[in-house]
């Protein structure tokens, strides 16, 4: 009898187990996002923050949303990536303006790592930068110009364009980036072709630049968002996935 409800009580336990066990989606003891401000050019900037709960240094994560502003998935995605141990901050960049200069939102891009060097949980020497859409653009214009990161993941971005006012193109700073990129596109998306994803490819790879690509066939671009809020789509689920392990990687 006794040996029969030992059995009994083994897989009750290996059936909790199963159901605890949430892979890359368990929070990891996150403690809740909130919204802080960021000063900037004599403006000040709101910014969503989430980071790990208990004690200790934490890698720094500042996240550019795309063009269509601080929809609600990018704040999820924030809270699910804080729940992988990092600290991760969003600034709304276009809180005053549409489209800013770059100028503008490289000097908040760089308020925002001074902000996460205020906290007494980041380390400062483990900073990435990651972006969408035009904040796709930006993590490659800034990552060769701010000297804080140690590596980016750039989602369909756009190596060759100017941004809205013409300004520097990210392939004409190739030869300048020293830090590991991974770019993640979609096969189908149409502002940004993918041709232009392997031309930049190409670029860096004659440049010595380190870098991972991973192209999704037949997803668009924004494949991320659907409607305003975080895509729970194989494609999404897998990219999400690719970006953290990336980080894992190059910040660990």
């Amino acid at each position: 009898m006794r040996t029969i409800i030992c059995i009994g009580m083994l897989v009750i336990l290996a059936c909790i187990a199963g159901c605890v066990d949430s892979g890359d989606e368990s929070d990891g003891g996150m403690q809740e996002g909130a919204s802080v401000p960021i000063t900037s050019g004599g403006q000040i900037y709101p910014a969503y923050i989430a980071a790990p709960g208990g004690t200790g240094l934490y890698p720094g994560i500042v996240l550019i949303h795309s063009f269509n502003g601080p929809e609600p998935g990018y704040r999820e995605m924030v809270d699910r990536f804080a729940g992988e141990g990092y600290v991760v901050i969003a600034p709304e960049w276009q809180t005053f303006e549409k489209s800013p200069s770059d100028d503008v939102v490289e000097q908040l891009v760089r308020d925002a790592v001074s902000y996460l060097g205020t906290r007494a949980d980041v380390d400062t020497s483990r900073l990435g930068l990651t972006g969408f859409c035009a904040g796709g653009r930006y993590t490659m214009l800034f990552l060769p110009q701010i000297g804080d990161f140690r590596s980016g993941v750039a989602w369909y971005g756009f190596p060759y364009s100017g941004g809205f006012n013409n300004e520097t193109t990210p392939a004409s700073l190739t030869g300048e980036i020293a830090d590991p990129i991974l770019i993640i596109h979609g096969s189908r998306d149409q502002p940004s072709p993918v041709a232009d994803i392997y031309r930049y490819a190409t670029a860096l790879d004659a440049a010595d630049v380190y870098f991972e690509l991973k192209v999704y066939q037949g997803e668009p671009h924004g494949f991320m968002i659907e409607d305003g809020m975080l895509s729970e789509s194989s494609a999404a689920r897998d990219a999400y996935g690719e970006m953290v392990r990336f980080f894992n990687r190059t910040l660990g």
